[in-house]
């Protein structure tokens, strides 16, 4: 989709490069004249008496340098370097005007539809554990597969993983189900080595947004700024895995200051790589270990029906009422949630019916042979005839005593 600037759009353009994408300096020209063309042409004495920054000014008085600033974006964008959508047009989405410092612009690469779709941001640490990792990647196949677009933050670890399950679809419907949130510019790379990363987004219908100017390279203060648009865009955000000063939990919290619920993932009280998860359901956050529960507390809120995967390894179907929906009628009578289950898709490993059981009792720290026949009340020559199956269809391994899912 290729915009057509108008007036007003260049102006606003023309805004965001004088304030260097200063959200307040914005919201204080546009508060003050209503909009970006008077702002624009209002006199730099103007712009001093509502305290805006030297540099913005200094900026503002050289006409002849935002001129060139457009022309550039006008070439990039004629050159399909990126593509770019202002806040007044109708396919903005709509999540990001009701921030308390929406942006007024997006820099864009690959299918901008997605940003109107139903979305669930995950996020969590850059180093996780093989744990966590697995189940990042599970957690967005899955609500992938349930309709919604997973986003994140392009970063290494966890967000990586979560982009990775939306677009690795054994069906390619579902594929390209992802939105990455840039904390550059749009055509500054970051991490470096995330360029596979982003052009398989784009190749398969996600979208890679940015709305900081092109070639800003990363800087602290901008991945907060990336995250208050992960958490703004979507429904609710999954934490699965953040230590307890990870950018992730800022994500979190942002969240939570727009209404939104946050869902952290539990781990091992010991696990240090977590402790962000405990603080968070320490101070609310709704505990969950299956997606099903997500899909629960939050489809009332989506614009379109999602479906629950209760089929699909390696979950187990949660024992969990169904929760109604707020309803508008009259009688104030609350309407049921309907949750339709659409049969597995195809999986890479299929688990034969007999040994299924004791797969979903497997996780990824692994159980030993004593802790296995007490659970499943197995005998342990018919018990330990399964684990081989299971390690012959490669789905589990053992490792010191200990039988884990690979």
């Amino acid at each position: 989709m290729t915009v057509t600037m108008t007036a007003d759009n260049r102006s606003a353009l023309a805004l965001w490069f004088e304030v260097n994408c200063s959200l307040s300096a914005y919201q204080k020209l546009m508060l003050k004249f209503g909009s970006a063309l008077s702002a624009w042409q209002a006199s730099a004495s103007e712009w001093q008496q509502l305290g805006i920054h030297k540099l913005h000014i200094e900026r503002h008085k050289d006409n002849a340098a935002t001129l060139k600033f457009i022309e550039t974006i006008e070439i990039g964008l004629a050159r399909q370097k990126y593509q770019l959508i202002f806040a007044d047009h109708p396919d903005f989405p709509l999540n990001l005007l009701e921030l308390f410092d929406p942006p007024p612009l997006i820099f864009y690469q690959g299918n901008i539809k997605r940003l109107v779709e139903p979305q669930i941001a995950i996020v969590g640490s850059r180093k996780p554990s093989a744990h966590a990792q697995k189940i990042t990647f599970d957690l967005a196949q899955y609500l992938a597969q349930s309709g919604l677009v997973i986003t994140s933050g392009l970063a290494m670890g966890v967000d990586k993983r979560a982009h990775l399950g939306a677009l690795l679809q054994s069906d390619p419907r579902y594929q390209g189900r992802t939105i990455g949130v840039m904390g550059t510019g749009i055509d500054v790379c970051y991490p470096n080595h995330h360029d596979q990363l982003i052009a398989q987004i784009i190749d398969q219908g996600g979208c890679i947004i940015s709305e900081l100017l092109p070639k800003t390279p990363p800087q602290r203060h901008t991945f907060p700024r990336r995250n208050r648009l992960v958490a703004g865009l979507s429904a609710a955000t999954i934490v699965t895995e953040a230590a307890l000063k990870s950018g992730s939990l800022i994500t979190a919290r942002l969240a939570s200051e727009q209404g939104k619920q946050v869902f952290a993932v539990p781990s091992h009280i010991d696990n240090v790589n977590a402790e962000g998860c405990h603080h968070l359901i320490r101070e609310g956050a709704t505990l969950i270990y299956h997606p099903d529960q997500v899909l629960m507390d939050v489809s009332w809120q989506l614009p379109t029906a999602v479906t629950a995967n209760v089929n699909d390894a390696p979950y187990e179907k949660p024992l969990l009422p169904k929760r109604p929906a707020p309803s508008n009628t009259t009688d104030n009578q609350p309407k049921a949630v309907s949750y339709h289950v659409k049969k597995a898709l195809p999986q890479a490993l299929m688990v034969p019916d007999h040994l299924n059981s004791i797969y979903q009792r497997l996780d990824w720290h692994g159980q030993d042979l004593d802790a296995l026949v007490t659970a499943t009340k197995i005998s342990p020559p018919e018990l330990i005839g399964q684990l081989m199956e299971l390690e012959l269809l490669g789905a589990i391994r053992e490792q010191g005593g200990r039988y884990l899912r690979v």
